[in-house]
């Protein structure tokens, strides 16, 4: 077990590198005065005088070699530089790190009814396979696997906002917004429902939790037919397996054999799909973020791509990047703990 883990973490550098000099190589396939609108802002490029130019050329290695470009490039990087953002009028970092907060109160309430549900209707089509309830789960999953996710997303707006007016778009209403701009109210996590209940201002928790219903129902729906699919298959393929039947025979009951034999062993593949999962939702979903309005790392980077804000673009590209790398570490030591065959291999 220890010597996986080593060799994996021995392995991160290298992947690390070969992210960084794949960005570095895009970035330099702009031309000159894209480069550095990617690092000054914009506007006041113009108003730069020719010394200033040369200065900013200069700290980023824009007239050096390649090999020293990168350096200066990744030395930029690490002291958190990524460039000027034209979407969000500040540093690449800070409109990332303004953002993230939406994105990560999003991912943290749509994992619990994503995970939960889709794998206990997995469970319940495997238990009963060719029964009613199997065939009605499937027409369920076959369903919301059908649906494009921007399509699901308006019809959620179109009926929980338009007609009934329950759930609205966005992050936090404008009387909301004015509370948490308030001296009075502390921004302790900078996740609005969690703030709320700190604060102890329910109001504030129940507005940005019924902001939060619309994009969370348009996505358990659609990985409810992709977890649904991948935990049925695991489960009738333990059911079959010998170990289960030799359960059986020994007189346990039939929930015994199902919770302690069958199903720890069927979501071992069910808990890669479900970290890889997590991994995505914080690294934003963008069309579900753009449907909804919601000020995440999606919705940015969806503008950034409409504004042709390279620097942006760039900047979403490492941090996704950094962040796969790092959650699939996670994902394969977590897989190593809970699957003994990979220790022993």
């Amino acid at each position: 077990m220890t010597a996986y883990i080593i060799r994996r973490l021995l392995l991160l550098p290298l992947i690390i590198f070969g992210v960084t000099l794949i960005v570095f190589s895009m970035m330099q396939l702009l031309g000159e005065d894209q480069l550095l609108a990617a690092y000054v802002d914009p506007n006041s490029l113009d108003k730069m005088s020719v010394e200033e130019l040369e200065m900013v050329k200069e700290k980023y290695g824009l007239n050096d070699d390649p090999f020293t470009r990168y350096v200066k490039w990744i030395e930029s990087v690490a002291h958190g530089d990524l460039g000027w953002s034209i979407v969000g009028k500040e540093p690449v970092a800070k409109a990332i790190i303004h953002r993230l907060p939406s994105t990560v109160e999003l991912a943290l309430y749509a994992i619990f009814p994503i995970i939960g549900v889709g794998v206990w209707l997995g469970v319940q089509a495997a238990l009963h396979r060719n029964k009613w309830q199997d065939h009605l789960i499937r027409i369920f999953s076959i369903v919301g696997w059908s649906f494009p996710d921007f399509v699901f997303g308006l019809i959620i707006l179109m009926v929980f906002y338009s007609w009934l007016g329950w759930f609205p778009p966005g992050r936090i209403s404008l009387q909301v917004e004015n509370i948490i701009n308030s001296p009075g109210f502390h921004q302790y996590t900078k996740l609005v429902t969690i703030d709320g209940l700190l604060n102890g201002r329910l109001d504030v928790f129940w507005d940005g939790l019924r902001h939060l219903i619309g994009p969370i129902l348009t996505l358990s729906y659609l990985w409810w037919a992709y977890l649904i699919r991948i935990t049925r298959s695991s489960m009738l393929e333990v059911l079959s397996k010998d170990y289960v039947r030799t359960a059986r025979a020994k007189g346990l009951s039939e929930r015994v054999v199902i919770n302690k034999h069958a199903k720890r062993n069927a979501l071992i593949p069910v808990a890669t799909v479900a970290g890889s999962m997590i991994i995505g939702l914080i690294m934003g979903v963008i069309i579900v973020e753009t449907i909804f309005v919601r000020p995440g790392i999606g919705s940015f980077a969806a503008k950034a791509a409409g504004q042709l804000d390279y620097a942006s673009i760039m900047g979403m590209l490492l941090f996704s990047s950094l962040l796969l790398i790092v959650g699939n570490l996670i994902i394969d030591i977590s897989y190593a703990l809970i699957d003994p065959r990979i220790r022993y291999e």
